[in-house]
């Protein structure tokens, strides 16, 4: 009787373990997680009959409040053995290593497999989906020790007799590789793959997958600002922002680039960094189609499009695209210049200007003309140049129509409508619409004549002088009437020749009312009234209104001579 009671329990156990089986292999299924069994240290047969078993015992923890232990996984699908012991401790036991014996050994439900048995079928359809998809969630692979695998705190708690994995993130992610310190915060991750965004803002409608990104996001919205830093002061919604800015003050960068080994106090610099390298531009502007590595450098270059101007100057209210733009113009306020030379101290206020700078120090020219092979030290200098062999005019006279090829020289010419006259000169106060044109001018204070002509050596103060005396060398004459075909040597003197087929006399004296075809005969003329008589005699001192009258003066003292 007794053995065939003993038969037909063994039969029910072995029924009951083999449904334990399953549902540990569902659990795998879900969690892939490495298999940890419990046995008891002993099970003899006293207590295979249920009315003699004893009750469960108070000292055991349960699963889900044990660090992780440092067990080995089955290697084959066959029941843990048991290892027998002369009297049953009053505690279960972690069995390190299993020996071989043809006892059954006990399974015993971990508090994860009732709860999951009690809430699987009450989990949303998005939590099945997550929970019954083996792609979605899996633990680090089978080969690795336990021991480098860490549960967070609110998962598991250290046990003083159990050493706890130092690492801290135990849960990978299947389909990105990310790997995480608890379970919970797996799930939520995984959400972000199947679409999963059941976290609702209630200011402006926009869904998360987790929680805290929604808190988070809700900040945008209440202005909070819960992260302080430690140095300054300065405060930050969320704490990632403050690591990085604490970055700022420790001088830590620990970002490396792999190509050029330049670091990086930002993961997302160097991600923008590494563009530079690989050539890609992900960012098309939708309006012309150019291409752009950065973000920013698109939104900029959409302004073109749009027209818009954010950044405006407090003190005269200019405004401009960029706020790089805006900081560059304030300086013209403020004089600064933050910018010095290292060979001469010039101090500049733009760090382009310096550079450029440089060159006449290096005599660097990197840029070289296609066409006829001039080579320029500024790049727009080379594309100004460029519209000599092309005869661009881009830009236009908004009064008149007149095109220039350089913008300069439309500023310049506009100048001829408004009448504005911006430089003057320090020694007389005479002013000028050109800097260059005061430049000049001041030479006739200082007598500073630096353009020599290499033939004769006399000197100039302006080359354009220069240029106009060496064709008395060469005897050019490159500009010719359209009429008659005279040759000339100045550009003046033919524009002064065309008036004699024109007729046309633009200048008038003030005083009689005559009309001249040239600012030179009008000055003449008004010596007539004046009486002035510039030109003298050098034998007999006689004096005369023009200079041609003086020459042709032939004196007594010369005669006699």
């Amino acid at each position: 009787m007794f053995t065939m009671a003993k038969v037909k329990y063994e039969e029910e156990l072995c029924g009951a373990q083999e449904d334990n089986e399953r549902q540990r292999q569902l659990l795998d299924a879900v969690y892939k997680q490495p298999r940890v069994v419990l046995n008891r240290a002993d099970v003899s047969e006293k207590y295979i009959f249920p009315e003699r078993q004893e009750p469960e015992f108070p000292g055991v923890k349960q699963e889900e409040d044990l660090e992780p232990l440092q067990v080995k996984e089955e290697q084959q699908q066959q029941p843990p053995n048991i290892k027998k012991e002369e009297q049953l401790p009053p505690y279960i036991e972690e069995e390190e290593h299993f020996t071989e014996l043809p006892e059954t050994g006990v399974h015993l439900k971990t508090e994860d497999e009732r709860q999951y048995e009690e809430n699987k079928g009450a989990e949303s359809p998005s939590r099945q989906q997550m929970t019954n998809d083996d792609s979605r969630l899996a633990l680090m692979s089978d080969g690795e020790d336990a021991s480098h695998a860490a549960h967070t705190a609110e998962d598991e708690e250290c046990d003083d007799d159990v050493t706890c994995p130092t690492d801290g993130k135990r849960w990978k992610c299947s389909q990105c590789g990310k790997t995480f310190g608890s379970k919970s915060q797996l799930r939520n991750h995984a959400m972000g793959h199947i679409g999963d965004k059941p976290f609702v803002c209630s200011v402006c409608g926009r869904s998360f997958s987790r929680k805290e990104t929604l808190t988070t996001h809700t900040r945008t919205h209440t202005g909070e600002k819960p992260f302080a830093c430690s140095v300054c002061g300065q405060n930050f919604a969320q704490r990632g922002h403050l690591k990085t800015h604490t970055r700022t003050h420790t001088g830590e960068k620990p970002f490396a680039c792999s190509v050029c080994g330049r670091i990086f106090s930002q993961k997302g610099s160097l991600k923008i960094h590494t563009r530079t390298h690989t050539g890609e531009k992900p960012f098309a502007c939708s309006v012309c189609g150019q291409k752009f590595a950065f973000k920013g450098y698109l939104k900029i270059h959409t302004r073109t499009h749009t027209g818009e101007k954010p950044f405006g100057c407090s003190v005269c209210g200019q405004n401009f695209a960029q706020r790089v733009h805006l900081k560059t113009h304030t300086r013209t306020h403020t004089g600064e210049k933050p910018f010095a030379c290292l060979v001469c101290g010039q101090n500049f206020a733009q760090g382009g200007d310096l550079k450029i700078h440089t060159r006449t120090h290096t005599g660097e020219k990197p840029f070289a003309c296609s066409v006829c092979g001039r080579i320029f030290s500024q790049k727009g200098s080379l594309k100004i140049h460029t519209r000599t062999h092309t005869g661009e005019k881009p830009f236009a006279c908004s009064v008149c129509g007149q095109k220039f090829a350089f913008k300069g020289y439309l500023k310049i010419h506009t100048r001829t409508h408004t009448g504005e006259k911006p430089f003057a000169c320090s020694v007389c106060g005479r002013i000028f619409s050109q800097k260059g044109s005061l430049k000049i001018h001041t030479r006739t204070h200082t007598g500073e004549k630096p353009f020599a002509c290499s033939v004769c050596g006399q000197n100039f103060a302006q080359r354009g002088h220069l240029k106009t005396h060496t064709r008395t060398h060469t005897g050019e004459k490159p500009f010719a009437c359209l009429v008659c075909g005279q040759n000339f040597a100045h550009r003046g003197d033919l524009k002064i020749h065309t008036r004699t087929h024109t007729g046309e006399k633009p200048f008038a004296c003030l005083v009689c009312g005559q009309n001249f075809s040239s600012k030179g005969y009008l000055k003449i003329h008004t010596r007539t009234h004046t009486g002035e008589k510039p030109f003298a005699c050098s034998v007999c001192g006689q004096r005369f209104p023009t200079k041609g009258n003086a020459e042709r003066h032939k004196c007594a003292g010369e005669k006699s001579g």
